[in-house]
């Protein structure tokens, strides 16, 4: 395989988690009687752009169908993050009546609804049906398609050139990672700003984040490599901020290269030299990776094996990739997780893939009263467990797995 950015042969590697079925296919009972198909699920180092990318399986038709899960609106904490993106951009830009501002990868509406509730004119563009049918009930205009450059000239045309491009958590699930860019570029008006979020990959290193590896995520990011993939296709970074989302993201600022007039600010400078001096940009610093994903799996097996030896009944919260890419690479089933709590109505009902272990409404854990619940999002850990608070009035623990296996 070669770099889906630069093109260099791909040889050294980063994490092996063996193979998996597409994180986010969740399973109907009626496809409990039928096969999975499951992929290698490795990950690999460009040595000449530092782009680290998954190995390619699957077509991104096949990982973003009409089943789709992932509701981003779930998530109160994540519906306030974009509020508070959208104030700021509004602020920054001067963005009003008069602008228009284009998201890719839209989701159900969570960040476009503030911007209509401030009469901005937007567009989301959301290639996967489900969730562009939620959005649309809030009365979004979205376009259901995977965004390119051929799809960026159609919407030039249209009268959508933006003054705001978000491409927030999107850059990573893009496997023309190029093309993707150069449409950015296109759509932007001269003045334009595109943004970006994704999590940082030194976070991902240093807290060994390994879980947040599937196949729906086709790049792990740095500040570096999406610097060089914006230069190639016509944008220019000049300005960066760190976000405590997702363990550790960045949100990276892009104006067009030909016309861009913003300066640069001292934080990129800094922020690459820190990215630098963590050996980003060093073969070494992807070695140790997988030696602690293999001894996480064996604590998180130990801990449940435990447990269910001792009576104790553990149950998950969070049906989320992440977690699948946890539960699968370390073979846990229903025997050891009874099942798994999320409030996404897209998931109710159905079972994890691979695991199969069973999802089901918040209303079971007071039912059954579980003694331990495994928070697979480890990232929402704090707005979890005030959430769930209550489980603790029949002496349940909370747990989590990542970035080592802790009670709470």
């Amino acid at each position: 395989m070669n770099c889906r950015h630069c093109g260099a042969p791909l040889r050294l590697p980063v994490v092996d988690l063996g193979s998996a079925p597409p994180s986010n296919a969740y399973l109907s009972a009626a496809a409990l009687h039928r096969p999975e198909s499951w992929y290698p699920l490795r990950v690999l180092v460009c040595e000449r752009c530092w782009l680290v990318q998954t190995e390619d399986f699957a077509r991104p038709e096949t990982l973003f169908d009409a089943d789709y899960a992932y509701f981003s609106s779930v998530s109160t904490s994540w519906v306030a993050h974009a509020e508070r993106y959208v104030a700021t951009m509004v602020a920054r830009l001067g963005l009003d009546g008069d602008s228009r501002v284009v998201e890719l990868a839209a989701n159900d509406g969570y960040l476009l609804q503030h911007l209509q509730a401030r009469t901005i004119p937007c567009l989301g563009v959301e290639p996967t049906a489900a969730v562009a049918a939620a959005a649309r009930e809030r009365g979004l205009e979205i376009v259901e398609a995977f965004f390119d450059r051929a799809l960026a000239a159609r919407l030039l045309a249209e009268g959508w050139g933006a003054d705001l491009v978000v491409a927030n958590n999107v850059l990573a699930h893009v496997p023309a990672i190029n093309d993707f860019v150069a449409g950015i570029a296109l759509l932007l008006r001269p003045d334009g700003v595109a943004t970006f979020e994704f999590p940082h990959l030194l976070r991902l290193i240093a807290g060994n984040q390994f879980d947040t590896l599937y196949h729906e995520h086709y790049s792990y990011l740095s500040l570096g490599a999406v610097g060089r993939v914006c230069a190639a296709n016509g944008l220019a970074v000049f300005d960066v901020e760190t976000l405590p989302t997702h363990g550790g993201s960045l949100r990276v600022f892009a104006q067009r290269a030909d016309h861009g007039a913003r300066p640069t600010t001292p934080r990129v400078a800094a922020l690459r030299a820190e990215e630098l001096a963590a050996g980003l940009e060093r073969a070494a610093t992807y070695q140790g990776l997988q030696a602690r994903a293999e001894r996480l799996r064996l604590d998180l097996l130990d801990y449940l094996i435990r447990a269910r030896r001792q009576g104790l009944q553990v149950v998950g919260y969070g049906a989320a990739a992440k977690g699948n890419t946890l539960l699968n690479f370390a073979g846990v089933r229903s025997d050891l997780l009874h099942y798994v709590v999320d409030r996404s109505p897209g998931k109710l009902g159905r079972h994890l893939p691979g695991s199969r272990i069973p999802i089901v409404a918040e209303s079971r854990l007071r039912e059954t009263r579980p003694d331990r619940v495994l928070l697979l999002p480890w990232n929402l850990r704090d707005e979890l467990t005030a959430q769930l608070d209550y489980v603790r009035e029949w002496g349940a623990r909370f747990v989590v797995a990542v970035p080592r296996l802790c009670e709470c």
